[in-house]
């Protein structure tokens, strides 16, 4: 047999081996009608494959209503341009695994997908509703906090529990009754160049992140309602690890990029690197360790923030009595901010309460706890823009009164968490081996309170310091049992 027979008979296996592997949903009389509900044909489509080797399920141009389905070891769905996953209206459509809710799943599965230029729609404002009125009616129970489904109840559009080899790439997510996406306890996870719209109703998270290992989340653009990109640790024995967050553009209601609130296990060998957050209600970077988390090796490179609330929000709490978090090894670097002098996310369809937020603007903040400190922190070439503007009229706390900024260790972390503060720049407390190197504030109209403020702060280092714009004090740090040197 000569070369060329082989070569055309290598080629025709190969392309019908690659041919193979998509099947056309149309094949398995999976509706585009937008009105037939699919959601077994779309399972058992999914079980066939999964069933035959493994391949893509592929959606043409058209709508596909469907409930939860379950996505199986080897099977990636493909939705091309066009292509609209819609859920369903009816809460019986969707199926709940523990405390969570979802259109689509995949649990303990392997080399699974979501791909193509297509959309997954949740429809999640409606389905709430009509869960609402389940619930009203009785047919449904849920505690309703402030007469919404709680958020497990409400379906996510992803949930996928300990899975291995997920890819997430090029698809538009939007509108989901809960989180957006969530994946809890999965490794060698890829979220590449999607596209999420997750502003339709509370807690519309843009991507949530649990007890991962092993994680890329990277060119991305998040639009959410509540925290952009958020990783969380629900067990003592989780952590997140091993991430890469890297190139992604998020505007958010609460938080740009955050670790927490659930913080119970660790987060470590973590990379943020060349994201910009935008029109941010609460902190452009949250890390928070409050319910008995350690919090360690971390690097934020080459951020940019825009129409924030705040800048950076480093914090240890004990929202859990006999479990207090840690955190150290913090390297935080090149970053550019605009803090905004009027609420962030105004316009948004939920923003962030206003009665949170105190009267005079945040200063960045390094908050500990007086048994445990935040350490080893380096902050280098910051830049940070404040609008300035402090009323001592209607809310002052005097230098000599810094022991009434209350600890409030058991209390939700946000930066707005103290109400009122004495420093309009950067505001350290409990804290230990801190460096500054390179920071530039400005202060744009005049702010009756200090630049720096450190309580309980010890060595503390300051480098090429610049405070500029209009700036009422002689000195730009104060110092309260806390020592600190400027170079």
């Amino acid at each position: 047999m000569s070369f060329r027979i082989i070569s055309v008979l290598l080629f025709l296996f190969v392309a019908t081996s690659s041919f193979s592997k998509d099947y056309r949903a149309s094949f398995f009389g999976i509706q585009s009608n937008g009105i037939t509900l699919n959601t077994t044909s779309i399972q058992k489509a999914i079980d066939y494959i999964h069933e035959n080797g493994g391949g893509r399920l592929v959606f043409e141009v058209g709508r596909y209503l469907t409930g939860s389905i379950f996505l199986k070891s080897n099977v990636t769905l493909h939705l091309e341009e066009g292509a609209v996953l819609i859920g369903s209206l009816n809460p019986f459509d969707y199926y709940r695994h523990g405390h969570w809710t979802s259109l689509l799943f995949a649990l303990e599965q392997n080399n699974i997908g979501l791909t193509g230029k297509g959309v997954v729609d949740g429809r999640g404002y409606d389905v709430a509703q009509r869960y609402l009125e389940m619930i009203h009616k009785g047919i449904i129970k849920d505690l309703l906090i402030k007469d919404r489904p709680k958020e497990g109840v409400r379906p996510h559009n992803i949930f996928f529990l300990k899975c291995n080899g997920i890819t997430i790439k090029d698809i538009t997510l939007k509108n989901p009754g809960s989180w957006t996406q969530q994946y809890d306890r999965c490794t060698n996870l890829t979220i590449e160049n999607t596209t999420v719209d997750s502003k339709n109703y509370w807690n519309n998270d843009g991507i949530d992140i649990v007890d991962c290992d092993s994680v890329i989340v990277r060119n991305n653009y998040i639009d959410a309602s509540d925290d952009g990109i958020c990783l969380k640790s629900h067990s003592k024995t989780g952590v997140c690890q091993h991430i890469l967050i890297e190139n992604n553009t998020v505007r958010s209601s609460a938080s740009g990029i955050k670790f927490g609130t659930y913080s119970w296990g660790g987060f470590q060998n973590i990379k943020i690197i060349n994201n910009t957050i935008f029109d941010t209600y609460r902190s452009a970077i949250t890390f928070a360790a409050v319910d008995g988390a350690f919090i360690q090796d971390i690097v934020v490179d080459s951020l940019k923030a825009y129409n924030t609330g705040n800048i950076i929000f480093l914090r240890i709490g004990e929202r859990r009595e006999g479990r207090k978090g840690s955190m150290k090894n913090i390297q935080i670097s090149n970053i550019y901010g605009e803090v905004a002098a009027s609420k962030a996310d105004a316009g948004y369809p939920y923003e962030g309460p206003i009665e949170h937020q105190p009267r005079n603007i945040s200063p960045a903040s390094i908050v500990g706890m007086p048994d445990v400190a935040i350490e080893n922190v380096i902050l280098k070439n910051i830049e940070i823009h404040y609008p300035g503007g402090g009323n001592s009229q209607y809310a002052k706390v005097s230098l000599d009164e810094l022991d009434k900024v209350p600890e409030l260790e058991a209390e939700y972390p946000e930066f707005s968490m103290f109400k009122e503060l004495p420093a309009w720049g950067f505001y350290v407390r409990h804290a230990k081996g801190i460096t500054f190197e390179n920071l530039t504030m400005s202060c744009q109209k005049k702010d009756y309170r200090m630049p720096i403020v450190l309580d309980d702060a010890q060595n503390i280092l300051f480098k090429d310091l610049k405070i500029k714009g209009i700036v009422q004090k002689e000195t730009p740090v104060f110092s309260k049992d806390s020592s600190f040197e400027i170079k």
